[in-house]
């Protein structure tokens, strides 16, 4: 079963240290190494980074661990795949254009 980190915030907080752990169990300490995404809000704008790499392997999570990452809410997601192929289409979250 994939896992998930959720972060909801009154003032913009720093997602660096929990994310940490959160990548770590993306292959290293833990299963899940089908890939892995997040999503967070900056301002008015949202960001989605995905990879279908495990997170602990992953330059895009490297990324992501050194950006400096301040938002109300956050998202993240490591995937044991049960369903489907291994690919950047299959990690969460997903997009949705409306």
């Amino acid at each position: 079963m994939c896992q998930l980190l959720g972060m909801n915030c009154n003032v913009p907080t720093d997602i660096c240290f929990s994310f940490e752990g959160f990548r770590a169990r993306g292959g290293k300490t833990d299963e899940h190494s089908d890939g892995w995404g997040i999503g967070f809000f900056e301002e008015k704008g949202c960001r989605v980074f995905l990879d279908d790499k495990p997170s602990f392997e992953s330059p895009v999570a490297e990324l992501v661990r050194n950006y400096p990452i301040r938002s109300l809410n956050t998202i993240a997601h490591i995937r044991t795949a049960t369903h489907g192929e291994i690919c950047t289409k299959n990690t969460h979250p997903f997009q949705r254009e409306l």
